[in-house]
C-alpha cells in the first residue's frame, strides 16, 4: 500500500497531477480545491494517498493533509459515493465545512457538490453523523490560529459564536466560514467574535 508520495510536481492535468518520485511519474487524482493549493510545477510536494484497486485499473488519490484523506475514506464508505464522488464533495466543501453541514443536516450545502443529489446527500448525512465530530473542526481552527491562549478556551469561544449564528437563522456552514475569518484575540469573548462575524455575514 502506498501511504504517501514525496517528490517533484511534474505536471498538472485536468483532474490529476503527475508526481516525479525518483524518476517514476505517478498520476494522482485530486480534488479541484486541493489542486488550487499546490505549489508551482517543479516544486517538491508531499501527498497522502489512497490506492483504489479495481478489476481493470489501479488509481491513486492524493490529499494535502491526513484529515482530508480521513474524511475521503469516510465519504467513499457511504454506499453510492465512489472515489470520484468523494473528490467532488471535497472540491465543494472543506472537511470542516462538511462536518458542520452533516451535523446541522444541511442538505443544500452538500448538494452543491457535483453529482450529489438530495437523496444521496441525505444518505451521506445519515451515515456520517456519528462519525464526524464538530469538536474536530474547532480544534483545526484553533491549531491554525496564532492565539497564544489554550486551545480549549479558543475553541469554546469560536464554537459559541457559531452556535449563536445558527440560532439566529444562519446556515451552519455559512456561520463557520464567517467565524473562521475573525482574528480572535486572547481576551475576546464569544459575543465579541459574534459581532465581528456578523459584519462578514453582511458583506
Amino acid at each position: 500500500m502506498i501511504s504517501y508520495l514525496r517528490g517533484t510536481l511534474a505536471a498538472l492535468e485536468e483532474d490529476k497531477v503527475i508526481i516525479d518520485v525518483g524518476g517514476v511519474g505517478y498520476g494522482v487524482f485530486m480534488s479541484g480545491s486541493s489542486m488550487g493549493r499546490l505549489p508551482s510545477v517543479g516544486s517538491e510536494v508531499k501527498l497522502h494517498t489512497y490506492l483504489n484497486v479495481k478489476e481493470d485499473a489501479m488509481q491513486l488519490y492524493g490529499f494535502l493533509s491526513r484529515d482530508d484523506l480521513s474524511v475521503f475514506k469516510l465519504l467513499i464508505g457511504v454506499n453510492g459515493i465512489g472515489p470520484k464522488g468523494g473528490l467532488g464533495v471535497l472540491s465543494a466543501l472543506s472537511p470542516d465545512d462538511l462536518r458542520f453541514a452533516v451535523l446541522a443536516n444541511d442538505v443544500k450545502a452538500i448538494c452543491a457538490a457535483p453529482g450529489i443529489g438530495k437523496k444521496t446527500a441525505e444518505k451521506l448525512i445519515l451515515e456520517l453523523r456519528d462519525k464526524l465530530e464538530l469538536s474536530d473542526a474547532l480544534e483545526h481552527i484553533a491549531s491554525a490560529s496564532d492565539v497564544s491562549g489554550g486551545t480549549e478556551t479558543y475553541g469554546q469561544v469560536q464554537g459559541e459564536a457559531v452556535q449563536a449564528l445558527v440560532a439566529l437563522g444562519y446556515g451552519s456552514t455559512e456561520a463557520l466560514r464567517a467565524v473562521k475569518k475573525v482574528e480572535v484575540g486572547e481576551a475576546m469573548e464569544a459575543e465579541d467574535v459574534l459581532k465581528l462575524a456578523l459584519k462578514y455575514m453582511s458583506l
